[in-house]
């Protein structure tokens, strides 16, 4: 145990992982305020998709970018300009609200505004961490702590925000998310990094996206891994926007058959972050990674035409679990073997390959479930990953000939 809490060794990353848990709680207690404000005024879920939507979407555009500037300008500072920037739909829609003046375009045009800052702030902050844990042996902890902030903050900033709305309103959950936004810029601005040299002159905005999608295709384990980042986001993770027919007409529950269906693939999400955590080495985590894959299809398939409850629970917390493993751990090895030069670029097709087709797939598995129904859409979404995971079985000699002289030149591990 003490081994996978290894990262919070570097003071950077515990500054880090501090501030930032409360920025990422008080997003969560602002989407669901956003998502209950716009079913008040509208009583429609047309409505919520679009919001969830434009909250979302500009990651697929703009996450490429946001990597970009990261490999150009301090990435520190970029994070503070991306929290500071965070907290203004926030502060907005908490004024609009206070003086009874909010409408659903307002709702909606400060969702795509957060989503944009989002979807810059991604990827700098994922390849933000090597800097602050320049130990490539704790690495691995630290991205999976990463992960298990936004997990843990997922579970914890929706329960706030149903208190706050049970004793409050939504103009006081706004008013949350902007202060969490300000309080981390704190324990941002206290780090004291390594000083960085960059260049001072660099190529234009689009020959240094050329460049870094040239590399990430020419690095042959960045060109096999991600596609598998982006099939179990588009194929898997939409089980979140199916889950609520489940709980409706197949288990004929309400709010806390719902709630305990998420909550179980959360429960196997950090459990999923824990066993990654405690890895005391990189080998053999692509091994994981298809193993992962592979579990989170067969329980999606399994779930999917499940009719008893604890069958059920138990299959998403697989998922779950099968989900969280997958991507990040190629997230880890993707970190670990990209240069310095051309992190940010990668964390932004990675940003792009993850968050950016959720909603893609969020959308594509709606519009299927009313052709086909739910439980065929989510199980055709298992069998895929299940492909997926044995396509990445048989790239296993061909991805392990190019990561172990990099790993051997890194001093990962020797030969």
């Amino acid at each position: 145990m003490i081994h996978s809490l290894r990262a919070f060794s570097h003071r950077n990353f515990r500054l880090f992982f501090f501030g930032q848990s409360l920025g990422i709680i008080g997003y969560w207690v602002q989407q669901i305020a956003m998502s209950w404000l716009v079913y008040r005024l509208t009583g429609s879920a047309w409505l919520l998709g679009v919001t969830a939507f434009a909250g979302q979407i500009a990651v697929l555009v703009l996450a490429p970018f946001g990597g970009l500037w990261a490999d150009r300008v301090d990435r520190r500072k970029l994070l503070l300009i991306t929290q500071t920037a965070a907290a203004v739909p926030a502060f907005t829609l908490a004024a609009l609200a206070f003086l009874d003046m909010v409408e659903v375009w307002h709702v909606i045009v400060m969702a795509t505004a957060l989503g944009v800052v989002m979807a810059i702030d991604a990827p700098i902050r994922q390849s933000f961490l090597p800097e602050m844990v320049p130990s490539r042996q704790d690495l691995p902890s630290a991205i999976a702590f990463n992960s298990g902030m936004y997990n843990a903050a997922r579970m914890i900033g929706p329960t706030i925000a149903g208190v706050l709305l049970a004793v409050s309103s939504e103009a006081f959950c706004f008013l949350v998310n902007g202060i969490s936004k300000l309080a981390a810029l704190i324990p941002m601005a206290m780090m004291a990094l390594a000083a960085h040299v960059r260049p001072s002159r660099h190529a234009s905005i689009w020959e240094g996206f050329r460049q870094g999608a040239a590399y990430a295709w020419n690095l042959v384990p960045v060109r096999l891994l991600l596609p598998v980042v982006a099939l179990v986001s588009f194929m898997a993770t939409p089980y979140q926007a199916l889950m609520p027919i489940f709980a409706a007409e197949v288990f004929a529950g309400g709010a806390d058959t719902l709630g305990f269906l998420i909550g179980a693939a959360g429960l196997g999400g950090i459990a999923g972050i824990v066993g990654l955590a405690s890895r005391k080495e990189l080998r053999g985590l692509l091994r994981w990674v298809v193993a992962a894959c592979l579990a989170a299809g067969i329980a999606l398939t399994v779930f999917a035409y499940s009719t008893h409850l604890a069958l059920s629970l138990a299959m998403m917390a697989i998922a779950g679990a099968g989900i969280v493993v997958t991507v990040n751990g190629i997230s880890t090895i993707t970190m670990t073997i990209v240069e310095d030069s051309m992190r940010g670029r990668t964390s932004g097709f990675y940003s792009m390959a993850f968050l950016g087709m959720y909603p893609v797939g969020s959308l594509a598995a709606g519009a299927l479930a009313s052709w086909i129904g739910a439980a065929h859409t989510l199980a055709a979404g298992g069998v895929c990953c299940v492909l997926g995971a044995l396509w990445l079985w048989r790239q296993l000699p061909e991805l392990r000939k190019h990561i172990r002289p990099i790993y051997v030149r890194l001093g990962v591990i020797t030969q």
